[in-house]
C-alpha cells in the first residue's frame, strides 16, 4: 500500500517542475520508405537496372527514384517524389522547430527579464522553421518544374501520345435504325 508522500518521492529534488514550469518534449522520428523499381527496359543498353548513384550509403539512396529522364513518365516520378519528400520533411522539421521553441522557452532567462525565455528559444527555433518553408518552397518548386516541363515540351509529348492510341476500328451506332 502506497502513501501519498512515497508518490512524490522526488519533490524536494533539483529539477522541480515548479522551478522549472511543466515541458513536453516528445520524440521526434523520421519514417522514411523506399520503393525500389527496377527499369529492365533499357534496351541493353546498361544490362537491366541501373546501379545506384553516387556510392554514399543507404540513407541518400532511397529519398528518390535515380535521375534518368528518358520519358516524360521519368520526369513526372522524380518531380512526383521529390515533392512529396519535401512535403514530409517541411512538417517534420516545422513540428521540430515548434518542440524546439516550446522546450527552449522552459530554460528561465540569465537576467530574469519578462518574456526573455521566449525571445531566446524563438530567435533559436527560427532557424529551423527557415528550413521548414525551404523545405515547403522545394516542394512548390518541384511541382512547378513538371508543370514547366509539360509547357516547354507540349509539342513532342502531344505527337508521342497520339501516336500512341491504338487506331479506331468501326464503331457500331445505334441510334440509327
Amino acid at each position: 500500500m502506497s502513501t501519498p508522500t512515497s508518490a512524490h518521492k522526488g519533490a524536494g529534488t533539483k529539477n522541480d517542475s515548479a522551478k522549472f514550469g511543466a515541458s513536453f518534449a516528445p520524440s521526434i522520428t523520421l519514417n522514411l520508405s523506399q520503393n525500389k523499381t527496377t527499369n529492365n527496359g533499357g534496351g541493353g543498353r546498361r544490362g537491366g537496372s541501373v546501379p545506384a548513384q553516387g556510392g554514399h550509403g543507404g540513407n541518400s539512396q532511397g529519398l528518390l527514384p535515380p535521375p534518368e529522364f528518358t520519358s516524360p513518365a521519368d520526369v513526372r516520378n522524380y518531380c512526383n517524389h521529390l515533392r512529396a519528400v519535401m512535403v514530409s520533411v517541411s512538417f517534420e522539421v516545422s513540428m521540430g522547430a515548434e518542440i524546439l521553441k516550446a522546450v527552449l522557452s522552459t530554460v528561465p532567462d540569465p537576467q530574469g527579464r519578462i518574456g526573455g525565455s521566449k525571445a531566446r528559444a524563438w530567435r533559436v527555433s527560427r532557424k529551423l522553421t527557415k528550413a521548414a518553408d525551404s523545405a515547403a518552397a522545394a516542394a512548390k518548386n518541384a511541382a512547378a518544374t513538371y508543370a514547366h516541363f509539360q509547357q516547354q515540351y507540349e509539342e513532342e509529348i502531344n505527337r508521342v501520345r497520339h501516336r500512341a492510341r491504338p487506331p479506331q476500328g468501326p464503331r457500331m451506332n445505334w441510334t440509327q435504325q
